[in-house]
């Protein structure tokens, strides 16, 4: 299965790019690193998955990805609160996660032969 053609991954990378972009301002360097390595973690972690031989561990790293997604949809919210992140982009973000999320849970079924 080639990664790159995976829409689970286009919009990962997507959202990765996104949060790069319009984090370079905060100055709290441990925060912005924390969100910019979460998100970075969810493209990353479904290129490894797919190109690995078993479904098994294929969906091992799907949900590592997803739990990356977790932790980068924590720091968003947390973002929002501090206000180091724009609150309508924030929620974009959010929504984003959301649907990722259930994106990748749909793949994993699809490799267990559920969906």
């Amino acid at each position: 299965m080639n990664f790159e053609k995976l829409e689970v991954w286009k919009r990962s990378a997507r959202l990765s790019a996104d949060i790069y972009i319009h984090t370079k301002q905060i100055k709290d360097y441990g925060f912005r690193d924390q969100l910019t390595r979460s998100g970075l973690s969810v493209p990353s972690n479904i290129a490894e998955g797919m190109s690995r031989d078993s479904n098994k561990e294929k969906k091992r790293f799907l949900d590592i990805a997803r739990s990356s997604l977790s932790e980068t949809r924590t720091q968003i919210y947390i973002g929002i609160e501090i206000e180091f992140i724009n609150k309508d982009q924030g929620c974009s973000w959010l929504q984003e996660t959301r649907e990722l999320s259930a994106m990748l849970n749909s793949l994993k079924n699809k490799l267990s032969g559920n969906g």
